[in-house]
């Protein structure tokens, strides 16, 4: 971790419960703004909180079927957080049915301790028991260089573009994706 803040490792990594779901979203609130491009409107960031990843969003995700909702925990405290969902149209050129890697965010005091890797290496596993294997995609900023080089060391392959809608502010997305989930 970061010098002399005390964590030598990841977070411990759990399913998420609906009670989960007001820490998840405040933790979401925190994140997301972080992974947008440079140049968004901070406006439509904040549109997209509170009308996409709500409470009542995430407590939906806790209990649906085809969904993985993970949180990281430190001393009791949300570190990180991710999801993926069944996707059974997935865009060209992912095969389907696939999973979508929808969301994977830790706190910055997080980044390069490994809770993120924890995060999403227990969600690819906990997806391929629930759905089976199939192959798994994700779409993440083009200028987010970050995440691209994260997504990249795990086995995801670049594969195509997307456009991502925030808070009505149009962006453009790499699609990655990964043929062969690890040990499925």
């Amino acid at each position: 971790g970061a010098a002399g803040d005390g964590r030598t490792g990841p977070a411990a990594v759990r399913a998420a419960a609906p009670a989960d779901a007001p820490a998840l979203a405040a933790l979401a609130a925190r994140t997301f703004p972080r992974a947008c491009p440079p140049g968004t409107d901070p406006a439509a960031v904040a549109r997209h909180v509170v009308t996409e990843l709500t409470a009542e969003r995430f407590t939906a995700w806790a209990v649906a079927d085809g969904a993985v909702l993970l949180l990281a925990e430190r001393a009791g405290g949300p570190a990180g957080y991710a999801l993926l969902l069944a996707d059974e149209r997935p865009p060209a050129p992912v095969p389907a049915p696939a999973v979508l890697l929808s969301k994977a965010y830790v706190d910055l005091e997080e980044e390069g301790t490994g809770t993120a890797g924890a995060l999403v290496t227990a969600g690819l596993e906990r997806a391929a028991a629930l759905l089976g294997p199939r192959p798994v995609w994700l779409g993440t900023n083009v200028a987010n260089a970050r995440a691209r080089a994260f997504y990249r060391r795990r086995g995801f392959v670049e594969v195509g573009t997307r456009t991502y809608v925030v808070g009505g502010q149009a962006h453009d997305d790499v699609v990655m994706l990964l043929q062969t989930v690890p040990g499925a």
